[in-house]
């Protein structure tokens, strides 16, 4: 579980795969969409019905990125959607399965920071 743990923090300190010459709305984008879709899984797992509203936002920040990505940004934009879902994932599972209940706490207030950041976003 130890290594788990140090391999998802060491994931969500990574940087985005997305080059210096993207945009920052498609970095910003492509990570919330990324951490939209591991909270709606999540979600999904646990029975949790904020999924649907999950489900909505990241549709809507699907939207947004596709609105902003150049073509040939796509497919450092979808690594950083896929790079982003991981740290998510990882926050989730560190906040809802640890026994260390300081880092649980951690994680979950670093998991609601980072959908909060993403949902500040999108205009409600």
């Amino acid at each position: 579980m130890k290594t788990i743990l140090q391999a998802g923090l060491a994931t969500l300190l990574l940087p985005s795969a997305l080059t210096a010459g993207t945009s920052d709305l498609v970095r910003q984008f492509a990570s919330c969409t990324g951490r939209f879709s591991a909270q709606m899984e999540f979600q999904w797992l646990l029975g949790d019905p904020a999924a649907d509203r999950t489900q909505a936002e990241r549709a809507a920040m699907i939207s947004l990125l596709e609105a902003v990505v150049p073509p040939e940004d796509r497919r450092l934009a979808l690594a950083t959607r896929i790079e982003a879902k991981h740290a998510q994932n990882v926050l989730l599972t560190r906040a809802h399965f640890n026994a260390d209940s300081a880092d649980a706490a951690w994680a979950t207030e670093r998991a609601a920071v980072e959908i909060g950041s993403c949902r500040a976003l999108i205009l409600s």
